[in-house]
């Protein structure tokens, strides 16, 4: 089924909470799982030693796993429980128990209750959750009893029987807990409108109910009902901790397809989630491949009737990030805000996250292939006439002025060539002039290149701003190389990236590859430049302290370096070991010297 090595596909997952998806050779949905960590969880799999003998069989059946990522732990139960329902994989056998999770009902009835229930019956009545516990389920119907009076009663309140006063109000109402609708003590528009504050506050709009509590803790306070007082503020406080939104959204969302699309120069990826009742049922993300320059609406329409085709998908609304052209008998919507955007959203990231991970197994797998699309982004990135397979990238680095030096590495084909990287002594520029460094060593180094007919690169990188850019150019322009050779610089401060003859920076999305590339050849010749440095400063101060001595020259110092290998062995040496590298009496004046 997947033409990635498993070892790979686990390699490149997320370590994020969700859930993973086993698939057998055929391509049939064997296990699925939550977990915290979605790397880690899926490596124990295949390194742990399983005294479970299915454990071992359902290992050894996995060629494939997809992830989908969610926020929090609650989200990946809620969508492992959908996910096992919907598809029943035979290694799930823990699902056998018929388990549910609880969601809150507002019964379609006039005067409606509301209740905890773990089964949904589909007669109008509106159901919000699932919950991960009926805990959380208590806690807030516990909560709206004390905001607001509600009939606990299974009676039939409809108007003839009000009105016949078949009903006689029971303790609740006598407890203040109820106002008595059953003997018409309260209007039907009043309670409706309590309904309607509950379902916001279900909804995570809290800020009614927030309101009304305080103002009650606050009367109590003032009546000197310190007790009521407190145990308001218990409830506010549960009120403004408890978040009701989460990735799994309001059952009024049902039947309902959400499609999107992230692509980049050769590709598309576009991520379906299947919704039922408010649960994601389905996550499955297409790769397709562009073979012209087509567009995010083109690959989207045509994905959109393959996937429903796959999936015999009969949902008859929607949800995309933009209008496309479908058929006529399918409702679309572009949500803008609330859960139907959220949706939205988490779709997208899932999207991308498909596509990051078949980066880094293709970056394994396929490095060809990597490597052209990488080539092919930075292209467009940077507007570069060709792809940079070649790319070289200078720094300059000294200290107060002293030993000033210049690197330049090579990366080709989007990796670093260390045999071609180079360094440079400066030596036409005096004291800290980095411009005038950066002039000396673009000069030196295609001049060089030039000369003994080796190939230029397509693109030059220099560290710094403006000035040094404007330096470099000078260079290439006694060479006559400007034009022929793509230049940038890239400012440290907010990694801008500066063109030629261009006053406005270019800023490249933080997680771009682009700018990753041209960061790592940043910090490499930094790196390559600062070695170069401290070793040249080393050895100054070591020929220095040999030098120091009376008649020991820089050919002796040399002599016993190259011997020795470090001024602490020379410092350690005996007066016969000395003797054998330069004879009797220098060895006398050295040994003197550190005894």
């Amino acid at each position: 089924m997947s033409e990635v090595p498993i070892q790979v596909q686990i390699s490149t997952l997320p370590t994020s909470p969700g859930v993973y998806q086993f698939f057998d050779s055929q391509g049939k949905l064997i296990y699925v799982g939550k977990a915290k960590n979605l790397k880690k969880r899926v490596t124990s799999y295949f390194t742990k030693k399983h005294n479970n003998g299915k454990t071992r069989v359902l290992v050894s059946k996995i060629v494939k796993v997809i992830p989908i990522s969610v926020k929090n732990e609650s989200d990946a139960l809620l969508l492992e429980n959908s996910l096992i329902k919907e598809h029943q994989p035979r290694y799930n056998v823990l699902l056998r128990d018929d388990k549910t999770y609880p969601w809150i009902c507002i019964k379609n009835e006039r005067f409606p209750r509301i209740f905890p229930t773990r089964r949904l019956i589909y007669d109008g009545s509106e159901y919000f959750g699932p919950y991960t516990s009926m805990k959380t389920v208590r806690t807030i119907l516990e909560l709206v009893k004390s905001v607001y009076s509600l009939r606990t009663c299974n009676y039939d309140l409809s108007k003839d029987k009000i009105d016949a006063e078949k009903y006689k109000v029971c303790l609740e109402y006598h407890l203040g807990n109820c106002k008595g609708p059953c003997e018409a003590k309260q209007t039907l528009e009043d309670y409706n409108q309590q309904i309607e504050d509950i379902r916001q506050i279900l909804k995570g709009n809290f800020k009614s109910a927030l309101s009304f509590l305080k103002k009650q803790m606050k009367t109590e306070a003032a009546n000197l009902e310190f007790e009521r007082a407190q145990l308001l503020k218990n409830k506010i406080e549960v009120l403004e901790n408890y978040q009701s939104k989460s990735t799994i959204v309001n059952p009024k969302i049902s039947n309902v397809d959400v499609f999107t699309i992230f692509s980049d120069e050769t590709h598309g990826y576009v991520n379906f989630l299947q919704l039922s009742y408010g649960t994601i049922v389905r996550s499955h993300t297409m790769e397709i491949r562009k073979k012209l320059d087509e567009t995010n609406e083109e690959l989207l329409e045509l994905a959109i009737t393959e996937i429903r085709q796959r999936f015999k998908s009969d949902s008859k609304e929607i949800y995309l990030q933009f209008p496309v052209k479908l058929v006529s008998n399918l409702k679309v919507t572009i949500p803008k805000l609330g859960d139907k955007k959220k949706l939205i959203e988490f779709s997208l990231h899932n999207a991308k996250l498909f596509r990051q991970e078949r980066f880094k197994q293709m970056k394994i797998v396929d490095p060809d292939r990597h490597t052209k699309r990488l080539m092919a982004q930075m292209k467009a990135d940077l507007r570069l006439s060709e792809e940079p397979t070649h790319i070289e990238c200078f720094d300059n680095s000294n200290i107060q002025g002293t030993n000033p030096v210049a690197a330049c590495v090579v990366f080709k084909n989007g990796k670093p060539s260390k045999k071609d990287y180079r360094h440079f002594n400066i030596k036409t520029v005096e004291g800290p002039d980095d411009f005038a460094s950066m002039e000396e060593v673009v000069f030196r180094r295609y001049r060089r290149l030039l000369n003994d007919d080796e190939p230029l690169p397509q693109l030059i990188v220099i560290d710094g701003g403006k000035g040094q850019l404007s330096s470099a150019l000078k260079s290439l322009e006694i060479l006559g190389l400007r034009g022929k050779i793509a230049i940038i610089g890239i400012a440290k401060r907010l990694e801008e990236i500066y063109f030629p003859e261009d006053p406005i920076p270019l800023y490249l999305d933080k997680k771009s590859e682009t700018l990753k590339i041209i960061q790592q050849l940043r910090n490499e010749a930094h790196r390559f430049g600062i070695t170069h440095h401290r070793n040249k400063r080393s050895k100054a101060a070591i020929n220095s302290e040999l030098e120091n001595i009376e008649g020991i020259g820089s050919k002796t110092a040399e002599q016993l370096l190259k011997n020795f290998k470090s001024i602490k062995r020379i410092k350690e040496a005996s007066i016969d070991s000395l003797a054998k590298t330069v004879g009797m009496a220098k060895a006398k004046k050295v040994y003197e010297s550190f005894h």
